[in-house]
């Protein structure tokens, strides 16, 4: 799909993408979409009379968040994103021609604001690489039984704390807490010295479902509007000491960090992929009936304060043991209601290969093998100044769709 919007080659932002987000230049934030290097104000569209034959609201798009938009259900999202594919289209000159409203409706991405795209009224990490929770399970257990028993027969998943999911150059502030050695006899308290990335996926809920009713695995996918990029971070010895007997608290909440644009599960269809298989056979709730996995190329680099940067990772999505429409079922089989933009992140996204483990713990082993930077110096764990960016993008058959990126710079405890 060409357009008359110059697209650079490589670019995530095809028209075949047509992501939405929530961005703001010299003014208050409001919905949008990105074709190249172009942020679109997808409001000044609506004023303006180019989304006439849809059924919107008015001011739906004159909105902080997207939540409104996205309740308004697929029929109705798929035909805003399908005219602005129309609208950008090279032999489409509705918008091309009109140069009043091209000067108030388009704008070059770095003169805008990215906010996060949705209030997120509830969050849940879910823990669905088998090759990550191996490799966690054989550092900390035993390695010839590295996951529970519990890991192969459920999507294994926590609630998170949605207050502290923030945006892409949010920084984040070294988390403080308890930690204890495992030759002291008492723990310590101050800042903490394992902070850890986790390269992940999350997805976006884009339909309710009501208190007392569950989402099946065929249904899963009409609930989910899209997908970003998310960087779950983790204080890795804050979590040692603090997860047995009920998981994550204080070693997570302090932080997670998503990217700006969420892609829809319409972009992402022609990139669905072979799911693993999945030994013993899953209980009849969780079967499915076709390939919900999708071919996302992942990358996870480190930058340090002076700007000498590393890919640490590349890995992929596909890689995937439990699927995103596992784990919305798992996660409604109960009855909970799910809410529109409640988010739900996929867990480290660990490859086959050292070179696609998904965290640090891994790629250092624990810090028994640390990272060599091209400077000379060395990344056991994460360190105060450094930045870690994640990148996430599908390409097949000439065509590309991508996420952009994700980046936080961490800074001292305060």
């Amino acid at each position: 799909m060409s357009s008359w919007i110059k697209i650079p080659e490589n670019s995530d932002f095809t028209l075949e993408n047509i992501p939405f987000g929530i961005g703001s230049a010299q003014g208050k934030p409001r919905a949008a979409t990105r074709v190249g290097d172009k942020a679109i104000d997808l409001d000044a569209l609506h004023k303006a009379g180019l989304f006439s034959g849809i059924n919107l609201p008015e001011g739906i798009l004159d909105n902080k968040f997207l939540n409104d938009f996205i309740e308004l259900g697929k029929p109705i999202t798929n035909a805003v994103r399908s005219r602005i594919q129309e609208l950008f289209a090279a032999n489409n000159g509705e918008l091309r021609d009109n140069e009043a409203l091209r000067v108030d409706a388009i704008r070059d991405v770095s003169q805008v604001q990215m906010h996060l795209p949705v209030r997120v009224g509830d969050y849940t990490d879910f823990y669905s690489s088998k090759e990550h929770a191996t490799n966690v399970g054989t550092m900390f257990r035993d390695p010839n039984n590295a996951l529970l028993p519990n890991w192969l027969h459920i999507p294994v998943g926590y609630h998170g704390r949605a207050s502290s999911i923030v945006i892409s150059g949010t920084p984040i502030h070294r988390p403080k807490g308890q930690t204890k050695a495992d030759d002291a006899n008492a723990p310590t308290f101050g800042p903490c010295r394992l902070l850890d990335f986790e390269l992940e996926m999350a997805f976006i809920v884009g339909k309710s479902n009501k208190m007392g009713t569950s989402v099946s695995v065929k249904e899963a996918e009409d609930h989910i509007f899209g997908m970003v990029v998310f960087n779950d971070w983790s204080a890795r010895d804050i979590q040692k000491w603090e997860y047995v007997p009920l998981g994550p608290f204080l070693g997570k909440s302090f932080g997670s960090t998503v990217s700006p644009w969420i892609v829809t599960m319409e972009a992402l269809e022609p990139f669905r992929s072979v799911s693993p298989k999945q030994e013993p056979a899953v209980l009849p709730y969780l079967e499915q009936k076709k390939d919900h996995n999708f071919n996302i190329n992942l990358e996870a680099i480190i930058e340090t304060p002076e700007g000498v940067s590393k890919t640490v990772s590349n890995s992929n999505f596909k890689y995937m043991y439990w699927s995103m429409a596992q784990q919305l079922a798992h996660h409604t089989v109960n009855g909970c209601n799910m809410n529109v933009g409640d988010m739900c992140a996929s867990g480290t996204i660990s490859g086959p290969t050292p070179d696609s483990y998904g965290s640090m713990l891994e790629i250092s082993w624990k810090g028994t093998k640390p990272v060599t930077m091209p400077d000379g110096t060395e990344r056991k764990f994460i360190q105060d100044g450094d930045s870690v960016i994640m990148k996430a993008f599908c390409e097949r058959d000439g065509k590309r769709v991508g996420f952009g990126e994700v980046r936080t710079k961490v800074l001292p405890a305060t």
